[in-house]
């Protein structure tokens, strides 16, 4: 003991203190020596679902019996069990989600359900309770489809629309959501779903995010389609909400594919009235992405919009609106999202502001409380179509002998959002400022950077965001104008979901508008997998090849690429075109959900019924604008 202290004695006195040396060692030019101290970007994408229902939306509760409180633990990565007692968990845990049960009769189902003495002395409601209870689910998916028709028609029974019931649950749903926030670690946001359904069948419906937490939420009782099913009135709404509570919030907008003409409509308002820079800014001011795919199919583009587009055809949902009314000529066009950049160009050439300059975001919109979307752990669109050796052939939506079946589902998708923290307050502001990109699933890590300086030894960056926030801005924002003569070049960088499929290829998506008013499109490949090359039209025409073993729902990354980055610059850039520009990133082929339950209940399934998927991520754009 008594020599210890000796030489620790010696040794202390040996030494010798240089301020000036510390401060030195403590701080290298303009960043400390840890090169990841104070950083001030986001250094990962954040992954969560925008839109999940529960037993507690009108709809979902005839048949799922699964709560919030359960959706929020499947969510952080607990096990649950399924409305039918099936074990369920995801492969991780997500690091958000938002509840958005339908704001419509919240909780009413439950209440039915239940017996409530109140509500079962209207006879329709005797009856749904009835059937509820009965456990024949033809029977209650019919009860479902007459609610939803009645919903989408403004005809449910009063208690339905009581304003105080729906006063009364919302408080007891935002402290469940409440209960599960834990800032740093898993985000539970407070939302819910309008759901308009004009025409009827129109799909109109919105997702409204709240930034807040119960206190400031509980102060306005959430906006239903009792008050209007014009999206004008949502957004009078959500401004009466800011300026009364001090709170903000913003609304993303459903898979237009099911509109019918009628979600980017580039020609009037929902109302008949004319287009205006106050209607474009408003819009612009609330609904900032917008939900591009999700299990009700895939809204990027569609093969007679963009024909030369071999991608373009991917998981389509093109047969009408939810009711499966035929779609006339035209209506395509304002109903997919690449298409509705282009127009937002147009007008606000016209307008003096653009209504569709948007990001681009993900959910699954299952009304299983499960936000599954692995092709490997998919749960389906509802409770009905729970794993069974029949739901493929399962009829999900059917309407005068129309129909769309149960394997026609698409398992997606997810929302990656490139926020500072894992907190409502940073992933809600990096939604608002369009730092977000959508998955149809993988987990896969994208970084899209615009500006003009960048050069091919940046694609070599082992940390993107470094040089990306340095010379240029990111997915979602405006590039401020360059240099005479020089063309835009942007820094894209991708890495494969560590434990999904290699990648094939990223791409960049061009739009924009000509000097006669015109707008165009054009598709480049940046960056191939392999051996492949990229021909001087910018296009790689090889394909990356197939390992799916249909048989056994099996694959190998022995083709594709665990990452690729590239630096692209515009080869056909015009100064005086605005433009618009996003990133796709391809997989390679893998099992589809169908392979997987042919695989597992031993079944075969006609050859119309894909097996395979090359998942994909799309990135918000990046705007020019002269």
């Amino acid at each position: 003991m008594c020599a210890s202290a000796s030489a620790e004695t010696a040794h202390s006195s040996d030494v010798t203190v240089d301020p000036a040396a510390i401060q030195e060692t403590k701080q290298l030019g303009d960043r400390s020596f840890s090169p990841y101290a104070n950083r001030k970007f986001p250094t990962r994408p954040l992954w969560g679902d925008q839109h999940l229902h529960t037993s507690w939306s009108f709809d979902a509760g005839f048949v799922c019996t699964i709560g919030v409180e359960e959706a929020l633990r499947f969510a952080r990565g607990e096990t649950v069990e399924t409305t039918y007692g099936v074990p369920a968990q995801l492969s991780r845990p997500l690091d958000w989600v938002v509840m958005t049960d339908h704001s419509d009769s919240l909780g009413f189902t439950s209440e039915i359900r239940a017996g409530n003495e109140e509500l079962m002395k209207d006879k329709l409601l005797k009856k749904w309770n009835e059937t509820m209870a009965s456990g024949d689910l033809d029977a209650i998916t019919a009860v479902a489809m007459d609610a939803i028709q009645r919903q989408g028609k403004g005809t449910l029974p009063e208690a339905a629309k009581d304003p105080e019931f729906l006063q009364s649950v919302w408080e007891k749903y935002t402290k469940i959501i409440e209960g599960y926030n834990d800032p740093g670690r898993f985000t539970a946001f407070i939302g819910y779903e309008w759901t308009p359904n004009p025409g009827p069948g129109n799909n109109m419906h919105r997702n409204v995010v709240y930034r807040d937490g119960k206190e400031i939420a509980d102060k306005m009782s959430p906006y239903t389609t009792f008050e209007s099913q014009d999206p004008e009135d949502l957004w009078k709404w959500m401004a009466t909400y800011e300026e009364k509570t001090g709170g903000r919030v913003h609304a993303i907008p459903h898979n237009g594919n099911l509109s019918n003409g009628l979600m980017f409509n580039a020609v009037e308002t929902y109302s008949g009235g004319e287009l205006t820079k106050e209607y474009a800014e408003t819009r612009m001011r609330f609904e900032r992405i917008y939900e591009t795919t999700q299990i009700k199919g895939d809204g990027e583009s569609h093969p007679s919009l963009s024909p030369n587009d071999e991608f373009a055809d991917f998981e389509l949902w093109d047969k009408g609106n939810l009711n499966l009314t035929p779609k006339k000529p035209g209506m395509i066009q304002y109903e997919y999202s690449r298409e509705a950049y282009k127009n937002g160009l147009m007008l606000e050439k016209k307008l003096g502001a653009n209504p569709f300059k948007f990001g681009l975001a993900a959910g699954t919109d299952a009304h299983t409380a499960l936000a599954a979307v692995e092709e490997d752990n998919f749960f389906g669109k509802h409770s009905g179509v729970e794993p069974s050796p029949s739901r493929w052939e399962h009829i999900t939506l059917a309407f005068d002998g129309r129909e769309i079946l149960g394997w026609e589902m698409a398992s997606a998708g997810y929302t990656a959002v490139w926020a500072t923290e894992n907190t409502r307050e940073a992933i809600w502001d990096a939604m608002h400022r369009k730092e977000v990109y959508a998955s149809t699933g993988p987990r896969m890590s994208v970084r899209f950077f615009g500006g003009w300086e960048f050069t091919e030894e940046d694609a070599m960056a082992r940390e993107p965001g470094w040089v990306g926030y340095d010379k240029g801005v990111p997915m979602g924002a405006d590039m401020e104008k360059g240099p005479d003569g020089k063309s835009p070049s942007f820094l894209v960088a991708a890495m494969r979901d560590p434990i999904g499929g290699n990648l094939d290829r990223m791409q960049v998506i061009k739009g924009w508008l000509d000097k006669e008013g015109k707008t165009h499109e054009r598709i480049y490949d940046v960056a191939v997998s392999g051996d492949r090359k990229i021909g001087e039209d910018g296009r790689c025409k090889e394909k990356v090849g197939d390992t799916v073993d249909v048989k056994n729902a099996t694959w190998t990354n022995s083709i594709g690429a665990p990452e690729l980055s590239a630096v692209w610059t515009d080869p056909d850039f015009d100064p005086t075109e605005p433009a618009f520009y996003y990133v796709r990133v391809i997989q390679i082929p893998t099992p589809r959900w169908t392979a997987y339950e042919c695989k597992r209940f031993g079944i075969t399934m006609p050859d119309e019924v894909p097996m395979k998927i090359q998942e994909r991520a799309y990135t918000s754009p990046i705007w020019y604008n002269p």
